[in-house]
């Protein structure tokens, strides 16, 4: 068979197998080039949602960065005799690949992260690496980097579903459709109460906890051990939905979370540190769903590249441990909250008013001269494996 993308309302419904492949190793490429292990840099590593995005990166960062062993957890589909599988499962199986190639230790699991079950497991894991790699059993970094649109909580059995919707008012305006440059206007009715706790047990700090309280119950943490969990704050054009949404209040409960964990294990010395890292706004298959966001990378993307200060997510994660979670000084620079802020650029005053200002004037018949778009939806695709350089999208797959 051949394979071309498949759209549907800003979501891609399949991938290729051979162009997410050349994307993982153009990453791992890059950190090769970027990274290099030092004496404190981390030696066994546990990322948590390690199939695409950041969480990706994370993990190719650590291995072919640093030389780590990485134990890898996420819930992909596999492939089957009438269907491909979906891009996370071809990420982690080119990683696997090149890991062994480079002799490095690797241990991908597939399941649900939200289960005690699968908790358990994955300690399992992490010792089994540790001892292939004959290191001790203690993990020195733990990166939680999920998102999923549903949780089951283990405690009740209940399953959860989060919304992307305003808190308080409707909101309307305009997105943009990167695939094709066109514009349609949406309204968003607020959410309810309901709606506004179920996302924040899906998407907020819970699961974090309870993935720190089973690694800590395994003995795998060391005063050496740190942990970070993703976010993202973004301008004030887009809280309406974003920050003062359901989202932003599961966001919220990610940064109590992280709160508690310090008071809970870097009070007792049983790691080093909990942070939250505010990365920058990027392409991912749950960003191309929100409303106002593809306007807002097309102009962002636009002035950073104009800038020369954008950047992917390799990128940034190499930008995170080289400047931040492992730089020379031993200290992780913060803001006042308390968080990472990989989003610096991006939030520069200069940025900022240019995207603007972009925003204001953009319209149909500009909005390929004045943004990124065409940028966007390269991103969008090759997130699924489409739109790779040197990849036949001719050849029988």
């Amino acid at each position: 068979m051949q394979n071309k993308p498949m759209i549907r309302n800003n979501i891609c419904l399949n991938t290729h197998p051979a162009g997410c492949a050349a994307n993982v190793r153009k990453q791992i490429d890059y950190a090769k080039k970027n990274l290099s292990p030092q004496n404190k840099t981390p030696k066994l590593v546990l990322v948590v949602g390690c199939s695409n995005g950041y969480g990706l990166a994370s993990r190719i960062c650590a291995g072919f960065g640093y030389n780590a062993a990485t134990v890898g957890l996420s819930f992909e589909n596999e492939p089957s005799e009438k269907r491909l599988g979906t891009a996370g499962f071809y990420n982690n199986d080119t990683f696997d690949k090149e890991a062994a190639k480079a002799g490095l230790v690797s241990i991908t699991l597939n399941g649900d992260a939200f289960s005690d079950e699968t908790k358990v497991k994955t300690a399992e894991a992490v010792k089994q690496a540790a001892a292939k790699a004959g290191i001790p059993a203690k993990i020195d970094l733990f990166i939680y980097s999920l998102a999923s649109p549903v949780r089951t909580d283990p405690k009740t059995g209940i399953m959860h579903k989060s919304v992307i919707k305003p808190i308080g008012q409707a909101q309307s305006g305009r997105a943009l459709n990167f695939m094709d440059g066109s514009f349609n206007n949406y309204s968003i009715e607020p959410a309810t109460e309901e709606e506004i706790f179920n996302t924040v047990k899906v998407m907020g700090g819970e699961d974090w906890e309870l993935w720190m309280d089973a690694l800590d119950g395994e003995g795998l943490f060391s005063p050496n051990t740190r942990t970070a969990a993703y976010t993202y704050v973004g301008p004030e054009l887009s809280w309406a939905i974003y920050k003062n949404g359901t989202i932003g209040r599961a966001k919220e409960d990610l940064e109590r979370a992280c709160r508690d964990i310090n008071k809970k294990f870097k009070e007792a010395k049983k790691i080093n540190g909990a942070w939250v890292s505010v990365n920058k706004a990027l392409v991912t298959r749950a960003s191309a769903v929100i409303p106002i966001i593809p306007l807002y990378i097309s102009s962002l993307f636009k002035v950073m590249k104009d800038m020369n200060i954008h950047e992917g997510c390799i990128e940034q994660i190499v930008r995170l441990y080289s400047d931040f979670l492992y730089n020379k000084d031993g200290i992780v620079p913060a803001d006042s909250e308390g968080r990472i802020r990989i989003d610096d650029w991006e939030m520069r005053d200069d940025v900022q008013e240019a995207v603007t200002k972009i925003m204001s004037n953009v319209s149909p018949e500009n909005v390929f001269t004045l943004t990124d778009v065409v940028g966007v939806k390269h991103d969008f695709l090759e997130v699924h494996g489409f739109d790779i350089a040197g990849v036949d999208y001719g050849a029988e797959i």
